[in-house]
């Protein structure tokens, strides 16, 4: 009776974790949603337009840092001092590949929002972002100390 009532704590406390990361993650888009919105002072009809590309863009640049990252960690254990230049070289290609994923997806978001956005907004939007993380990172680190 003790494990199963440990069991279902250890599973409460699981679903209870999961949950908090999903809410800020939710909390984190949203503030950035709001962040971009100011920053760009977007109308009405190009908040329509702008929204459903930037988000798309957002998902997919996330999935290829995620997989980059991924990555990193299953190398991490890697002693590079005794991997073979065969394998060292597959490494540095795909770190290459997904460099490129995120500079040709940068790319097609920017030709996707020529035709809503002035190039003035665009570029306010490249600022946007990177204001938003360093806020976030400062938050952080704050959050830390």
């Amino acid at each position: 009776m003790k494990t199963y009532i440990y069991l279902v704590l250890l599973l409460l406390g699981l679903f209870i974790n999961s949950y908090a990361q999903e809410s800020k993650k939710e909390q984190i888009k949203a503030a950035k949603v709001a962040f971009i919105t100011n920053e760009l002072d977007l109308s009405p009809t190009e908040a329509e337009k702008f929204w459903p590309i930037f988000n798309a863009f957002d998902d997919k640049q996330r999935e290829i840092r995620r997989s980059k990252f991924k990555g990193f960690r299953d190398r991490k254990e890697i002693d590079f001092s005794k991997i073979s230049e065969k394998e060292a070289a597959t490494i540095v290609t795909e770190m290459e590949k997904n460099e490129e994923d995120l500079y040709l997806l940068r790319k097609k978001l920017i030709t996707s929002l020529k035709g809503i956005l002035p190039s003035v907004k665009i570029l306010k939007l490249k600022k946007a972002e990177d204001e938003f993380s360093r806020k976030l990172l400062r938050q952080y680190k704050e959050n830390r100390n």
